[in-house]
């Protein structure tokens, strides 16, 4: 209709307020796609874009010269997120703006060190600083770091967060270089990985008393006394001394998480233990507290009695997360759950010894509990899924990893009505579980179901069906390592599913052609324009090499990610694949098996 009425003169019809309104109400990627139409809209873009005060992008990837257009008159602009991974340096000064006061950049693939000193020169108004990194030349790496970061403390006065993740596949223990920062006063809130345990103490004696013993500084140290609330840090490995260093020295913190994944075998004079618990029982502030050791290592040196000493110093905690405590039972985690009368948050991960016994009663928190994560908790059957199905104001209930929840379990969780995530990974549900939750009233907006191989398409017949709650929230679904989906599966969520976005069918040996062609051009419902904006077919081996045709215009415009790794797509369409990518420059394709949106292995490809 518009090439009948002169290009974007129908446009030019409208009321200028009534095309504002309109305008107002898209995302930043419909009004990137509106822009090029006609100078009416690009004018009116431009206009809507410098009004807004937050702006989020990191749904996609924009080149310096997309990101040019949608930052050049955002005066207005006090929240930035950005997706990097298409930016190089020279975009730097594009998007760092006097004005701003939260800046947060995913995926600096390109950024090197520097830019530190360039956000502290143009950004004096910044309040929040969260930055990914990838690590550079270790000779001079860290050290240019600590002086680009003194200058940015010194033009940003206001600082009160900082978060810094230095991503590398190398080994960084026994660098010569090493992390030297005299942190503002104005700091509230810290990030920092990865940090050795010696930096890391180092960091907090050299900020609290201006010196340390033997250690070599470059610069003119004088105390700061820190005033810290948040403090996360990725480490080495997690000991005694650091947690007494962070005890004695932040007296302010109500947050407080740290993990490691140490190397080799630990002295047992040299790891965290009880001991550490009681140190930090003695914070009576805390109110996040969060201790991780990745497999395959675990601590070893806590038992039930440091938990226990722990809950009894932490009354006030409200959010709790414990990985890899390989000697605490049920007894140190009915301790938690007892003590804590205002814990909305529990997260187990690899808790060898958890069982149904810990979950018998809920009374306490039957009213507080929002978040429940237990994760590869082996022992863990329906019994606890009946048991938390008590807690009425559940959100979020990660039962990834726990092969033993069966349909049973899955009956009980489906009543709840506030729930909106939903992880069950790994279960050993089947077809008449999945129909109850079809039946249930939850409004799930994320639901995981990888691997869990006895559910096939007669079970998601019923899951999504008219008349289904889930049918009218469902967002985020991961159906991967499913023997028994098929596209019959897929067509049915094209057909019911009326919010979907994201979806996983990777090792789906069942799925077709027939089901990208489903996915690339889904139907509107009511008028409602819908698209897949992140598709995992990693290791689908039956789709064609001509499926690649159905990535092009007019399948898929709103994909902003693409999984495509050991299909025939990858095998013998790779060259077409990336001058794909080319002519749609806000795609992302990972070829690695990444999970979705590459967002642990992005800086290895």
């Amino acid at each position: 209709m518009m090439a009948q009425v002169g290009g974007g003169d129908l446009v030019e019809r409208l009321p200028h307020a009534l095309l504002l309104d309109i305008l107002s109400m898209l995302d930043v990627e419909s009004l990137c796609s509106a822009a090029p139409v006609c100078r009416a809209l690009r004018s009116s873009v431009s206009q809507v874009l410098s009004s807004l005060s937050t702006l989020d992008l990191s749904g996609f990837t924009p080149t310096t010269q997309i990101l040019n257009r949608v930052l050049s008159n955002s005066y207005g602009l006090r929240s930035l997120t950005l997706n990097c991974h298409q930016l190089d340096y020279s975009s730097v000064s594009i998007f760092t703006k006097q004005h701003l006061e939260e800046l947060v950049l995913l995926k600096g693939f390109h950024f090197i060190s520097s830019i530190f000193r360039q956000i502290g020169q143009s950004c004096s108004n910044l309040r929040t600083l969260s930055l990914e990194l990838v690590y550079g030349d270790e000779s001079v790496f860290v050290r240019n770091c600590n002086k680009s970061l003194e200058n940015m403390f010194k033009g940003c006065p206001h600082l009160e967060s900082l978060s810094i993740k230095f991503h590398t596949p190398y080994n960084l223990h026994g660098r010569s270089d090493t992390i030297q920062l005299l942190l503002p006063k104005t700091l509230k809130a810290l990030l920092l990985q990865p940090v050795t345990n010696w930096e890391a103490t180092t960091l907090i004696l050299m900020n609290q008393l201006g010196f340390v013993e033997n250690l070599p500084l470059s610069i003119d140290v004088q105390p700061s006394c820190l005033m810290l609330q948040s403090l996360t840090l990725v480490l080495d490995v997690i000991t005694d001394e650091l947690v007494a260093a962070i005890t004695n020295y932040l007296h302010y913190l109500t947050v407080l998480c740290l993990e490691d994944n140490p190397l080799e075998k630990l002295s047992p004079y040299n790891d965290f233990s009880n001991a550490g618990l009681q140190l930090l029982s003695s914070r009576k502030n805390l109110r996040r507290l969060s201790l991780s050791r990745s497999r395959p290592n675990v601590f070893g040196r806590v038992t039930d009695i440091g938990i226990l000493v722990l809950t009894e110093g932490l009354r006030g905690l409200e959010s709790i997360r414990l990985e890899g405590f390989s000697k605490v039972t049920d007894a140190g985690y009915i301790s938690i759950l007892q003590s804590f009368k205002n814990l909305k948050r529990f997260e187990v991960i690899n808790g060898y010894l958890l069982s149904d016994l810990a979950f018998h009663d809920l009374s306490f928190l039957s009213g507080s509990l929002v978040e429940v994560v237990l994760i590869s908790c082996h022992l863990l059957t329906s019994e606890t899924a009946e048991s938390l199905s008590l807690c009425k104001n559940l959100e979020l209930l990660d039962l990834g990893g726990c092969k033993s929840i069966a349909d049973r379990g899955l009956n009980s969780i489906s009543i709840l009505s506030k729930l909106t995530s939903l992880d069950l990974s790994g279960a050993d549900i089947t077809d008449s579980g999945l129909s109850a939750l079809g039946l249930g009233r939850s409004p799930i907006v994320t639901l995981c179901l990888r691997g869990c191989r006895r559910v096939g398409d007669r079970g998601f017949k019923k899951l999504f069906k008219k008349g289904s709650v889930i049918t009218e929230t469902l967002s985020k679904l991961d159906l991967g390592y499913l023997p028994g989906v098929s596209d019959e599966t897929v067509a049915r969520i094209v057909k019911m599913c009326r919010e979907i976005t994201n979806l996983c069918i990777r090792s789906c040996f069942f799925v077709t052609d027939a089901s990208i062609r489903a996915l690339g051009l889904m139907p509107d419902i009511e008028g409602r324009r819908r698209s897949i904006k992140r598709l995992d077919i990693y290791g689908c081996s039956r789709l064609s090499s001509d499926s690649i045709e159905l990535f092009s215009h007019p399948y898929f415009q709103g994909l902003r990610w693409l999984g495509f790794g050991k299909t025939k797509l990858h095998a013998q369409e790779g060259v077409r694949m990336m001058e794909l990518l080319c002519k749609r420059r806000c795609m992302s394709i990972c070829s690695y098996g990444c999970e979705m949106d590459c967002k642990d292995g992005w800086f290895l490809h």
